[in-house]
């Protein structure tokens, strides 16, 4: 059964970086420079602030004189508080899967996610309604593709994840607690592509359906 997002979906939005393979590989190099000298350890964590809640159908505002790109993502919808949850344990605390377009100015560092590049009005894009989990076979071999003006510019598959959803669920609830409703991000894929005013942009995520925004100019 799938129900609107405004009535279970409501919460926090947490956003994981790095969460693909191909992105990570590609900023190995950087991180073992200073003042990094190795990859992450833990998930790298961000928020998405209430102002950048928007909905499919809705417009996403470019900022004027910036660059502005959509990012296709996995978003987990948090069903019950989830306190020191294990990963074996973590998906009784899951109750859907929604399609997020996680928007972004360019960022300088993945270790810490710019909220003047996160945070922007309408920068969050979510799908109207959760999908069941029962109604997803396979969170983990899910292909996400994003589409502009009708053409294919990125794709990817959630196989390609460097944490499943369980262990971010159990690194995330080790030290705060989940609360029903939030949503984790899980990552957006290697290959962002940069978006003008009067673009269609539209994720589609298999087995989800497709979210559908238009960027207008400031």
């Amino acid at each position: 059964m799938r129900r609107a997002t405004s009535e279970i979906a409501t919460g926090s939005l947490f956003g994981i970086a790095l969460n693909y393979q191909g992105l990570l590989q590609s900023r190995l190099a950087e991180f073992n420079q200073p003042p990094y000298q190795q990859p992450p350890l833990k998930p790298v964590l961000f928020i998405k602030t209430p102002n950048t809640r928007n909905g499919d159908g809705q417009p996403v505002v470019m900022p004027s004189g910036e660059r502005l790109q959509p990012g296709p993502a996995l978003g987990v919808v948090i069903g019950k508080d989830a306190s020191r949850v294990s990963a074996e344990q973590a998906f009784e605390y899951v109750a859907g899967y929604v399609i997020v377009n996680e928007f972004s100015l360019p960022e300088d560092s993945y270790y810490r996610p710019a909220v003047k590049a996160k945070c922007r009005d309408g920068f969050c894009a979510l799908s109207s309604e959760v999908v069941a989990v029962s109604e997803v076979a396979d969170p983990h071999n899910l292909t996400l593709s994003l589409l502009v003006n009708g053409q294919l510019r990125q794709e990817n598959t959630t196989t390609n994840f460097v944490r499943s959803i369980p262990q971010l669920i159990a690194e995330l609830s080790e030290f705060m607690t989940l609360h029903a409703g939030d949503v984790l991000i899980t990552g957006t894929p290697e290959g962002r592509v940069d978006v003008q005013p009067g673009d269609q942009v539209v994720v589609e995520i298999s087995g989800l359906g497709r979210l559908t925004n238009t960027v207008v100019a400031e």
